[in-house]
């Protein structure tokens, strides 16, 4: 493609042309004439793009397409734009990422599951191929300025270190200019891991004077936007704002989860009721839609435990807060825009949801996910859970709400996030909004539509084309269709008329209004046996009719399922998800799995300055002996005090350090419980080094040890740790040296963590007592995927 200003848009970059015009020799000859350097800018009329895309809410939670959470925000552009509900994703968070940027299937871009479960089959590999460039990268290289604000969990395990390769990182090969956010599926909203850029960085305030993840991420998205338009003001943009709420940990502010008090006091089966007949009344769903019904592996409400149940409303109310709360951010956003003059001619999606709600809370939901996540659910007895209710969505939880509210907040269909096969896991409520560009307003579009079509759209409404080549390397299409199409025309055909799903041997097709599906695997049930694959049970429905899933036609018609079966599995094959892989163990395991590991062997060193480091940068300390040795030397004058070495944080992890000259090593279990062992003598000033040596009791997972402190190989104190974590110690805290970044494991140095002497290196020894092997693999594989 040549436009209007002579630029061939084909192969990025654009190749630069020489000027063959007249060369004089002297600059003040009167022929001397060169044309003026011009900035790259896309075609004349390209739109600002902004996508805003919401993490884990299900169809039926916001008010725009139902639910019970108002969301202003949400509300006013669908009342400018259009809503469409019928758009879908792929059911979990880092495959529809990675689609979504692509404009390719997540099979297609090595995304088929999560990074943390990437094998060397091509479908899985955590690797978007360079023959499928995202298109941040072709819109940059058309001229747009871009940024991304907020979770990028498409970062493989091994490079998530400080050291890279950041070939994968938003700012390496993502093709954005600008990042602000986190690496990873999850974070702590009051004390987030944060990257600018491939730096680490801390927020410039705490949660005691207002800090909030949500609302940094706003405020960073308009401070760059504002100075975007105010330096470049030809210049369009793309933004990508993905938050991490309202995934896990559910924090919020406690003002923004009162406005719901008593909202949710009848149950997850009353509220789908009330849901649906809001559905009906706003047109997001038939007038004859059906609800389906509740699977039998998630209780009624009434099957409850009545002491339990003023828990389970905080639980709604928390998460119900939470997500108002992301809106009115999402707001704060789109009011800048407007206030600019910029909202006119910008092109904004808005997607409720990278999947269907989160299911991944346990039946009770949870206080500290990470007990779950260890296998030590049942240390939350119902008793606990109402001690900690007024603390749920505060800094001091990390919760989780139950099952049966993730369900309802999929109403009215079946299942939820991770089942790639029924519209609870896929099907997300979609606002488009873009005034200069759509003349319709308020409408609803009922065309089928996939995460794939957003990228075609935006470049469609550019008018720049797929490129062939990028960055010398020929590219393949991409597999999406635009919804261009669809904006003026309520009644246009469906384009996008076949799209397959799958998910950890979930598995489901649609075409031409019908669906084929099979359910594999139920996402909080992590002992379920699975069948063979080709002993899963497949459902046949009638969307022309049958709108949500609820009337199975398989029996009536099996020769339709066959044929699309048949179509499955050919889709399939081009798109690499085969082989279907619903390995739990052997996933996990990189030299199975055949994927690189950061971290090897039974010794590493570290050195001072290295912060944020993730578990996967770490040895694995956990079910096993172990020490820490550090070389380090004290301040003459003060007393010494402060973190060697810290991981982990306040809801579980460990810690080596010195408080009022004296050495302490603590283990955290949970939050719950602090096991702390502390030298019998100061540290005497000059060059030491400082040992801690955990002795593992063995004899199964999660056990206790003893605990011995050193000065020198001199021994100066003892102790005992009763229970360890045998799984994970945080789905977001790090390991930091010479101090402890987010959350601290210990409130012995909350104040004040920095180490106020000097650390030469520090080194970590595992024993030969690994019991890692006793993990029981299903354990391994709901932890990686409720991590997303």
């Amino acid at each position: 493609m040549v436009d209007e200003r002579g630029a061939r848009r084909g192969v990025l970059p654009i190749p630069d042309r020489p000027h063959l015009g007249v060369l004089t020799y002297d600059a003040k000859d009167p022929d001397t004439a060169f044309p003026p350097i011009q900035p790259l800018l896309p075609p004349a009329g390209a739109p600002n793009v902004l996508v805003v895309l919401v993490d884990d809410v299900g169809f039926g939670a916001g008010s725009p397409f139902g639910g019970p959470v108002r969301m202003p925000t949400a509300e006013r552009l669908q009342r400018g734009g259009l809503t469409y509900n019928r758009f879908h994703t792929t059911a979990l968070c880092a495959p529809t990422r990675a689609a979504l940027l692509s404009g390719r299937n997540h099979h297609s871009v090595g995304m088929g599951m999560i990074t943390e479960t990437a094998t060397s089959a091509p479908g899985s590999s955590g690797l978007r191929p360079n023959t499928k460039a995202a298109v941040p990268t072709t819109l940059k290289l058309n001229g747009y300025s871009t940024a991304q604000f907020g979770k990028c969990h498409e970062v493989p395990p091994w490079q998530t270190s400080p050291i890279g390769p950041f070939d994968a990182w938003p700012t390496g090969g993502g093709g954005f200019e600008y990042f602000y956010g986190f690496i990873g599926g999850e974070n702590n909203q009051y004390y987030p891991a944060l990257y600018e850029g491939t730096t680490p960085i801390e927020p410039e305030k705490s949660p005691e004077e207002g800090y909030h993840l949500t609302e940094d991420l706003a405020d960073r998205a308009i401070d760059w936007v504002r100075a975007q338009k105010a330096l470049a003001p030809d210049k369009p943009f793309f933004m990508y704002f993905a938050p991490g709420a309202t995934h896990a940990p559910h924090h919020v502010p406690p003002e923004w989860s009162d406005r719901y008090a008593g909202e949710f006091s009848d149950g997850w089966d009353a509220q789908r009721e009330r849901t649906l007949e809001r559905q009906k009344q706003n047109g997001v769903v038939p007038a004859d839609a059906d609800l389906t019904p509740r699977p039998d592996q998630i209780p009624a409400w009434d099957e409850m435990d009545p002491a339990l149940k003023p828990v389970l409303e905080r639980q709604m109310e928390v998460y119900a807060g939470f997500l108002e709360h992301t809106d009115h951010h999402v707001g704060r956003l789109v009011d800048t825009l407007e206030s600019m003059g910029a909202l006119e001619n910008t092109l904004v999606y808005y997607i409720l949801g990278d999947n269907g709600a989160s299911a991944e809370g346990t039946v009770n939901g949870a206080f500290n996910e990470m007990a779950n996540f260890n296998g030590l659910a049942a240390i939350e007895t119902p008793e606990f859970m109402a001690s900690t209710k007024d603390k749920l969505g505060t800094e001091d939880a990390y919760n989780h709400y139950a099952v049966g509210w993730a369900w309802a907040m999929c109403s009215p269909y079946q299942w939820t996030k991770q089942v790639a096969s029924h519209w609870g896991g896929t099907r997300n409520g979609t606002i488009v909004h873009w005034p200069a560009g759509i003349r319709s307003k308020g409408g609803t579009r009922s065309q089928f539509c996939h995460v794939i079509d957003v990228a075609p759209t935006v470049l469609e409404a550019a008018g720049i084309p797929e490129p062939d080549f990028v960055n010398g390397v020929q590219q393949a299409p991409i597999e999406g269709t635009s919804m261009v199409y669809s904006f003026d025309e309520a009644d246009a055909a469906e384009r996008h008329d076949i799209q397959y799903f799958e998910m950890a041997g979930n598995r489901g097709l649609y075409y031409q209004g019908w669906s084929a599906v099979t359910r594999h695997s139920t996402p909080w049930l992590p002992h379920e046996v699975l069948p063979p694959l080709d002993d899963d049970v497949w459902e046949l429905y009638d969307g022309t009719t049958d709108s949500t899933q609820a009337h199975d036609l398989a029996a009536e018609m099996p020769e339709k399922l066959a044929a699309l079966q048949r179509l499955w599995l050919i889709e399939a094959v081009k798109y690499n998800v085969l082989p279907i892989d619903d390995r739990r163990f052997e996933r996990l395991n990189p030299t199975i799995a055949g994927r690189p590991q950061l971290v090897t062997g039974t010794t590493q060193v570290l050195f001072p300055g290295m912060r944020r480091l993730s578990e996967h940068s770490v040895l694995d300390v956990k079910n096993r002996s172990f020490a820490v040795t550090a070389a380090i030397e004290t301040p003459e004058k003060d007393a010494t005090s402060g973190v060697i070495l810290a991981q982990g944080g306040r809801f579980g992890g460990w810690a080596l350090y010195v408080v009022d000259g004296r050495a302490r090593f603590t283990y955290n279990l949970l939050g719950m419980t602090e096991f702390v062992t502390t030298a019998e003598e100061d540290l005497p000033s000059g060059r030491h080094q400082l040992r801690v040596e955990f002795a593992y009791d063995g004899g199964g997972l999660a056990k206790g040890g003893d605990v011995a402190l050193y000065y020198d190989g001199r021994r100066v104190g003892s102790g005992r740790v009763d229970q360890t974590q045998p799984m994970i110690f945080s789905a977001d805290e790090t390991t930091d040296i010479g101090d402890d970044y987010g959350t601290p494991v210990s409130a012995d140095y909350s104040g004040a963590s920095r180490f106020n002497g000097r650390i030469d290196v520090v080194q970590i020894d595992l024993g030969d007592d690994d019991h890692a092997h006793l993990i029981d693999p299903a354990e391994v594989a709901r932890i990686a995927t409720s991590r997303q």
